[in-house]
């Protein structure tokens, strides 16, 4: 019987990848729903024969595991001609070359990406949107280029009834690769053990109506007509091959959890927990932002760490705490395996979870910091040597109501840890100023986010500041930090001390539980505040 599909090994595959091709590859950041062995072959293939050369990589999400998987290992001088990817963080050795030059590499909020696959899918000529506006994606500042040597335009500034709008074109496929669970003898693939669900049906409907190859990596093969129809995410007729890794794994780091793939619940006494150091300090500080039913969104880093506070505090079922990735409610997993999940109430396909964000659905944005300036300007994409890339954090830190930004204030050596009564402990300052006069590249836009009605908050180690039209404001300080010595000194521009100073809270600085739950459930809810502003 002809099945319009062929079983085809992870070298055969590599095989239909022709010189100067364009190759979309599907997967976010630890591994999540990634193509390895497709990937693995590439670079042996090319190490081989010095074929193909010159490619386009296209991702969504950045994709490594900081070292040596994913597009760490193309990074083969010849093999890549030019990256599009909301990242480099995830593959260093990729940075390495376009730190280089020797690749051209554009980065692009990931939202926008993950979106973009739905209108290459509808044959449109891009995503229109305000996101990036004003910020290094915007062409006006740069238009997303991270190299000298990346010169062609992608984003193009436009104004319609007055308003202005990025237009991020939409580029034609060759090959994509992307990876589902179980796949039937005609092709339709089910996602049933995946830690998300990603835009896999975006991308292979973009490159199916291109007339490009869909090339798609499983880990076992069933019957044909024994897959449940509700069950399949890419239907058969979109996919050209397939590719058997039964021992693909769920995430880089993790093999196989069913507590990611949902098929069962954590008890609370199995949720992950985090150890009583600085950083717990800045989660909780975080933590103390939150009201019942706040819809919010924990970004990587320090921020991660809220999840488990929340779920410390007993609180993390009356707020909804999201990732970009797509999973809404429960307790967002940490670490490597940032973008999965625990004990969620949706996973939803990843453009749709950016809908929710660029449409103002987040109450509350819990990011990272790498530096921040006079401005209030924020810089993740690009720092200290190293192309990062904005990930989701332009998406959804210009959706939120209000962004709470989270971080030491100084980097490099330093040690600074709670007393365990009610402050911290300075021990060595950093080397590295955090709060510089310019941030490298504008990530977030401080004076566009006041414009657009935004709540902007920095917490870190030691003091907690807020942006106000005249800058930024000193508002919290931890006990123990001299005011003068540890902070104002340690910022290379004036900060305002608001007359109304107060420290810390000390509950912030001890290894107990802060008991926030009853006067957390005493605040005015989410619901109550939107009608207000309404």
């Amino acid at each position: 019987m002809t099945t319009g599909v062929e079983i085809i090994e992870p070298r055969a595959a590599t095989d239909l990848i022709r010189d100067a091709d364009t190759v979309f590859v599907g997967g976010s950041g630890g591994g999540h729903g990634v193509p390895e062995a497709v990937i693995e072959a590439l670079a042996e293939r090319f190490r081989a024969t010095g074929h193909p050369r010159d490619l386009t990589l296209m991702s969504v999400v950045a994709i490594g595991d900081w070292k040596d998987t994913g597009f760490n290992r193309l990074a083969e001088p010849g093999l890549v001609r030019r990256v599009i990817s909301a990242g480099l963080n995830n593959s260093p050795r990729l940075g390495a070359l376009a730190r280089a030059d020797r690749i051209e590499v554009y980065t692009f909020p990931q939202g926008v990406l993950a979106q973009l696959c739905r209108d290459m899918a509808a044959g449109r000529p891009g995503l229109l949107t305000r996101t990036g506006l004003h910020t290094f994606v915007d062409p006006r500042h740069g238009g997303g280029k991270q190299s000298a040597c990346t010169r062609e335009d992608l984003v193009e500034l436009v104004q319609i009834r007055g308003e202005e709008y990025l237009l991020y074109r939409a580029p034609r496929v060759d090959v994509a690769v992307i990876r589902g669970t179980t796949a039937d003898e005609r092709g339709n693939v089910t996602l049933e053990e995946e830690a998300y669900f990603g835009e896999q049906l975006s991308i292979a409907t973009a490159a199916h109506n291109q007339g490009a190859i869909v090339i798609c990596q499983v880990k076992r093969l069933a019957a044909a007509g024994t897959l449940n129809g509700k069950l399949v995410k890419v239907p058969g007729p979109l996919v050209d091959y397939l590719v058997v890794a039964a021992d693909q794994r769920q995430t880089y780091l993790t093999a196989f959890d069913p507590g990611y793939a949902g098929l069962i619940r954590r008890p609370d006494a199995a949720l992950p927990t985090i150890p009583f150091d600085i950083r717990k300090v800045i989660a909780r500080r975080g933590v103390l932002e939150l009201f019942p039913g706040a819809v919010v969104n924990l970004g990587f880093g320090v921020s991660n760490g809220i999840a488990a506070v929340a779920a410390e505090e007993g609180i993390h079922r009356e707020v909804t705490l999201t990732v970009e990735q797509g999973i809404v409610g429960g307790v967002p997993a940490g670490g490597p395996d940032a973008g999965a999940g625990f004990n969620y109430d949706a996973m939803v396909d990843q453009p749709y979870q950016f809908d929710l964000y660029d449409g103002g659905g987040l109450d509350v944005a819990f990011l990272s910091f790498a530096e921040v300036d006079a401005q209030g300007h924020v810089n993740v994409s690009r720092f200290g040597g190293l192309i990062n890339g904005p990930g989701g954090f332009i998406n959804i830190s210009q959706g939120a109501r209000k962004v709470v930004f989270s971080g030491a204030l100084t980097a490099g050596g330093l040690e600074i840890e709670p007393d365990g009564r009610s402050g911290a402990r300075l021990a060595r300052e950093g080397r590295t100023r955090k709060w510089v006069r310019r941030v490298q590249q504008v990530t977030f836009n401080g004076p566009y986010a006041l414009a657009c009605g935004q709540a902007v908050v920095y917490v870190t180690d030691r003091a907690v500041f807020r942006l106000t039209p005249e800058g930024l404001e000193l508002t919290e300080i931890a006990a123990g930090i001299d005011v003068e010595r540890d902070v104002l000194r340690q910022i290379e521009f004036p900060v305002r001390v608001t007359r109304e100073l107060r420290p810390m809270e000390a509950r912030l600085f001890r290894p107990e539980p802060m008991g926030f739950l009853a006067e957390f459930r005493a605040r005015p809810s989410a619901r109550a505040r939107r009608s207000r502003r309404a």
